[in-house]
């Protein structure tokens, strides 16, 4: 371990043999002196172990418990103010932790950076995965986050926090992943430095947790508003605690909720309520979108609430895939109800 780090890397492992030592070794190959690198084995029942100790690094095995769990655990034997916690099928770019390191100071509560996409055998797919611009603020996006309970921000592996932020993860016995409070309480405990450069490597496999890679999915999406639900009411405690003169919106009116629910209808093979269309539009104006994609937005939500079931799923699953899209691919989707049968 360096006597100084800067940084700490804490990666998080699961049944992830394929995987797990490119993570490693996509860290060791930086030759960074100034940065402690910690591997979990979360209880993996695969070879994952025995992949982990080709590498000779500072690693532990415990009892399966989830990555929140296993992160923590990995926090209390890190002692570097920051924390990057690397997800065992992502990677990190060469020469991404001086570029990280070079933009921390201790004002900065979370610092973020866009992934490259990348498939299971590490070719590219498409564009970033969280596409970010360049800025450090703090105020603004806490405003933000008092309106609408969230803010841009990549997948786990594009983040990097503060520890006393990483500290707030032990309060979130709900929650078994890491991005989640922490990522939102961030620009109340100090500046969020966004970096536009992909950094990092995000994997898409199929077995995401996140669900990216695969089609829109009704059990994923109810998972997804339970979560916001819940984290949202973690938040509420932070923001009484730091900022008791500010109010957080209520988060079934915030655009997130109204959003997913939406979508959730859809793949539940409901008609979303026309009802709640006037206050969903009413929160996108507030989004921080170009106008041409909030009049998209706008028109797939409307036109969703509106046609058969089976071409509001069709729409969805089209605004949700990876890769180019188009208003002719999203007109062929809603007239294809009506198009013919050829034999």
């Amino acid at each position: 371990m360096p006597d100084s780090p800067k940084l700490a890397v804490i990666i998080s492992c699961y049944n992830y043999e394929s995987f797990v030592g490119h993570a490693i070794r996509s860290v060791i190959a930086q030759g960074r002196d100034d940065c402690e690198l910690v591997v979990v084995d979360d209880g993996s029942t695969d070879g994952s172990w025995d992949e982990i100790g080709r590498f000779g690094v500072t690693a532990f095995k415990i009892d399966n418990g989830g990555q929140r769990a296993a992160c923590l655990f990995g926090l209390d034997r890190t002692r570097a103010p920051f924390i990057l916690f690397l997800d065992a099928d992502d990677e990190l770019k060469p020469g991404s932790l001086a570029a990280i390191i070079d933009r921390l100071d201790p004002d900065v509560a979370k610092l973020q950076f866009a992934l490259t996409p990348i498939d299971a055998d590490s070719h590219r797919i498409g564009g970033a995965a969280s596409p970010l611009e360049a800025f450090r603020d703090r105020d603004g996006l806490a405003r933000h986050v008092f309106r609408t309970g969230v803010y841009k921000t990549p997948p786990t592996s594009g983040n990097v926090f503060r520890r006393d932020l990483c500290e707030l993860l032990r309060e979130a016995d709900y929650d078994k992943a890491v991005d989640g409070v922490i990522l939102f309480a961030a620009p109340l405990m100090g500046d969020v430095v966004s970096l536009s450069e992909e950094l990092g490597c995000y994997r898409i496999h199929g077995n995401n947790d996140s669900g990216l890679g695969s089609g829109p999915d009704a059990a994923l999406l109810e998972r997804d508003i339970n979560r916001f639900l819940a984290r949202m009411a973690h938040l509420r405690m932070i923001v009484a605690r730091l900022t008791p003169d500010r109010e957080l919106v209520d988060p079934r009116d915030a655009f997130y909720f109204r959003e997913r629910k939406l979508c959730l209808d859809i793949m539940s093979g409901q008609r979303p309520r026309l009802t709640a269309l006037p206050g969903l539009l009413s929160r996108l104006a507030d989004e921080p979108h170009s106008a041409k994609h909030k009049l998209a937005m706008a028109a797939f939500f409307v036109l969703s609430s509106v046609l058969p079931n089976d071409r509001a799923k069709a729409l969805l699953a089209y605004r949700l895939k990876r890769g180019q899209r188009s208003a002719l691919g999203f007109a062929r989707e809603i007239v294809g109800w009506s198009a013919p049968l050829r034999n």
